[in-house]
């Protein structure tokens, strides 16, 4: 349901209402062709709500129209929320991000290295095992530098090794999945490589053992409830359930576990740090908010002004290799050809003009893979939140560079 813009509360955060009709005639026109189901767009400037508008349908088979306080799963977008929980207890003073992993997971004190060869005669891929060059420390799981990987997108032998013990099984505990992670070998040495993959899940074992908690109720308690995010869980009460936004199209027969939407009828058990989360635009936009305003919102102080910059900082050292998956990654991959970083779950954008969407220096963002999107711009005072559920990896990208230009063309 497309709901019309204010003109007067456009103008007054700074932007064009007519040019801002652009953006809604294409999500509208797109939205009733088919190509997507349906769409919920955020946009905050200097605090103020300039647009906030719900295309399509949450449900296409069922034809139910969307609703701006649709609930929609993040996947990806919940890595930035379990970061600010474990600087949280940064901030408590009960971690330090140089501590290595085995100080709270001792298991992942013998970790090994997996190193692929071939047999020059036979052609049999083979994995030998070497030692960890130094341990793996809380700052490499929340830079995606501890040579973890995600067994799905790809097929080296340590990625089939993670299939096989079915690491993000749904169904399973935080701690069930650090025992299965500590038996497997790391695809890279800790601190050598960008590898986008489980750290973050990793991350939120540890916010649980630290703080004696789950990670859902660490969540509800340190950050969804201070911030008023009264939508955003781990999982949808029954009384919600109409308001989920289904895809479009169904997922693949093969789609791993981390990929498949969650269901209400079998929700999930693990409180997947990496990618668990269901939440709204409104409820997202509280939290890229508050990092936009230096730790606080609506007089609610959740982090220190310094601790927020230092997550907002580029933590990628030089001479970094940089995994297969980070291309993958498209317009949030942290490569220096694009002139972006990597701060503490989330990406940077370091330099002018390299990137192939518009932006400011400074401003930082990220995506869930069922196809959400947010970015924050400090530089112009602006929050924008895509919710959007497309499995598609082309069709989502396409829309999150479609919206960038949308946006900050209505800009005046």
């Amino acid at each position: 349901m497309t709901h019309p813009i204010d003109p007067p509360r456009a103008q007054a955060a700074g932007f064009s209402s007519s040019r801002l009709e652009r953006l809604s005639d294409m999500f509208r026109a797109d939205c009733a062709a088919g190509t997507i189901p349906g769409a919920v767009i955020l946009i905050l400037r200097r605090d103020e709500l300039a647009y906030h508008e719900a295309f399509g349908y949450s449900n296409r088979r069922t034809m139910l129209p969307m609703q701006r306080d649709c609930i929609f799963r993040i996947a990806s977008m919940t890595k930035p929320v379990t970061v600010v929980a474990a600087l949280l207890l940064l901030e408590q003073g009960k971690l330090l991000l140089a501590d290595p992993v085995s100080k709270y997971i001792p298991q992942f004190g013998a970790l090994e290295v997996g190193v692929e060869s071939t047999d020059p005669a036979s052609g049999e891929r083979r994995l030998g095992l070497e030692g960890l060059v130094r341990p793996v420390t809380v700052h490499d799981l929340m830079r995606h530098t501890a040579g973890l990987t995600y067994g799905q997108f790809g097929d080296s032998l340590v990625q089939r090794a993670y299939r096989r013990a079915q690491v993000m099984d749904d169904q399973q505990t935080n701690a069930e999945m650090v025992d299965k992670l500590a038996q497997l070998p790391l695809a890279y040495q800790p601190g050598g490589t960008f590898e986008y993959g489980m750290s973050t899940d990793v991350l939120g074992r540890i916010v649980e053992i630290v703080s004696g908690s789950t990670l859902e109720r660490f969540f509800a308690e340190h950050i969804t409830g201070p911030l008023g995010m009264h939508d955003t869980g781990f999982g949808i009460d029954a009384r919600a359930a109409d308001r989920l936004a289904e895809p479009l199209r169904e997922a693949p027969a093969a789609t791993p576990p981390a990929l498949a939407p969650y269901h209400p009828a079998k929700p999930a058990k693990w409180f997947s740090g990496g990618g668990g989360l269901l939440s709204t635009a409104a409820d997202y936009g509280r939290f890229a908010q508050m990092l936009m305003n230096g730790g606080q919102h609506a007089g609610t102080a959740l982090l220190a002004r310094k601790t927020v910059q230092l997550m907002l900082s580029d933590h990628l050292p030089p001479n970094l290799a940089y995994g297969p998956l980070t291309a993958e990654l498209g317009l949030a991959a942290p490569l220096p050809r694009l002139g972006q970083g990597y701060g503490l779950g989330l990406g940077v954008r370091l330099e002018p003009g390299l990137a192939p969407v518009p932006g400011s220096v400074g401003d930082f963002y990220w995506g869930g893979a069922l196809g959400t999107y947010f970015w924050v711009d400090p530089a112009e005072g602006l929050v924008v939140v895509l919710m959007l559920q497309e499995l598609n990896v082309q069709r989502r990208t396409r829309y999150r560079a479609l919206l960038r230009g949308l946006v900050y063309q209505a800009l005046q």
